[in-house]
């Protein structure tokens, strides 16, 4: 068992302490309090007024799938051969060994939402894992946690270069729409066949669709424009099912839209250039303008377009712009979590959740900042005291 002491903590659950004790058994947290009685069976951390918070998530990267020095062996992140591609699954491509699983612990970065990237109008399954561990399989939270769908200049340029549909932003949302469509057909002849006792040849495609049919799985919408992110709601409308709202660069726009749609939103990345037209409205005031209207949101860094171990000082620069400390803290925590589902075990620090657990030498938002040690399942991965 371990007992951390003498520390500064953002529960992100509404009560922090400023000098609280934690209490980890196995990979749970056993109790937080200001004082707990150290026995002799704990291993006592006293960290002497550090900043301790829940363990880091960003919900949207690619990391592992992406990696790093490795160019196109390493690269795994588009099947770029058809438009619709939903039974790819991440965790086939994983490399736990991508050295950004390294900087992610020692940034304090616990668990990752990570997938294909946006190439296809429908790319395939993202997963959610720890970032710790040699096997893919020992590290998932989540699997599948979402399918990837695709809307704005990614598709369209993709498939111009190989002159097939989509090349326009109708033959995007046609495709959708036709693929959920057979979705549905598919799920009642499947039914059909399964009340009479008949054999139904699968269908992987339909059958990776299925969960996003049944409102199991949301899809995950690469969607930066503002027209783009209203056609996504569109479609989840009409055909009711889950989606987040992953990029929304133009999210400030139209904000009473997104609120009145109910859908969860991932903002980011930040910190880069405004590489394409979809994207010249970049600002880091849109989480600012988000939160004004009561809209909860995640920040996410897309890595590799923002290097992972930024996810913090992605925040901070909001911070910068006028989001509140608090609303940033709780925008890599607690609001990733609700977002991917995951809010009953991580994303705050309360007793029964699982003890992943970040140590800073102050607010891990500000450049200065060093990461004294990262705890993943109650156990110590990074310390540098």
């Amino acid at each position: 068992m371990i007992l951390i002491i003498n520390a500064n903590i953002y529960t992100m659950a509404g009560k922090n302490y400023k000098n609280g004790c934690i209490l980890i058994e196995n990979n749970i947290i056993k109790k937080v309090s200001e004082k707990i009685e150290i026995k002799e069976e704990y291993k006592i951390l006293d960290v002497k007024g550090a900043f301790v918070m829940p363990g880091i998530i960003d919900a949207h990267c690619h990391i592992g799938i992406m990696e790093e020095s490795m160019g196109f062996e390493g690269l795994d992140l588009n099947e770029a051969t058809e438009p619709i591609t939903p039974e790819l699954r991440a965790i086939d491509a994983i490399n736990p060994f991508d050295e950004s699983f390294k900087r992610a612990i020692k940034a304090g970065i616990t668990t990752v939402m990570t997938g294909p990237g946006s190439a296809n109008v429908i790319g395939g399954q993202f997963c959610i894992i720890k970032t710790n561990g040699v096997c893919v399989d020992d590290m998932v939270v989540k699997e599948p946690a979402a399918i990837k769908a695709a809307f704005g200049e990614n598709p369209k340029r993709i498939y111009k270069s190989r002159k097939k549909s989509p090349t326009t932003r109708m033959a995007i949302a046609a495709l959708l729409r036709e693929t959920l469509i057979k979705c549905k057909d598919y799920k009642y002849k499947r039914y059909k066949s399964e009340k009479n006792n008949e054999y139904f040849q699968k269908d992987l495609k339909m059958e990776s669709i299925l969960p996003v049919i049944d409102k199991k799985l949301p899809l995950k919408v690469h969607a930066h424009r503002a027209d783009d992110i209203l056609t996504a709601i569109r479609i989840a409308k009409e055909f009711d099912i889950k989606i987040t709202l992953d990029h929304c660069t133009e999210a400030h726009f139209i904000g009473k839209y997104i609120k009145e749609s109910g859908f969860p939103v991932i903002v980011g990345p930040s910190i880069t250039s405004k590489s394409k037209i979809e994207t010249k409205n970049r600002n880091n005031k849109t989480a600012v303008e988000l939160n004004k209207i009561g809209i909860d949101f995640a920040i996410m860094t897309d890595h590799p377009v923002v290097p992972i171990e930024y996810l913090p000082i992605s925040a901070g620069l909001m911070v910068r712009e006028g989001l509140p400390i608090e609303a940033a803290l709780k925008a890599i925590t607690i609001n990733p979590a609700k977002i991917l589902g995951i809010d009953d075990k991580l994303g705050s620090i309360e007793e029964g959740k699982e003890a992943d657990i970040s140590i800073f030498n102050g607010n891990p938002m500000q450049t200065l900042t060093n990461t004294l040690c990262t705890i993943i399942g109650g156990k110590i991965i990074y310390n540098n005291f």
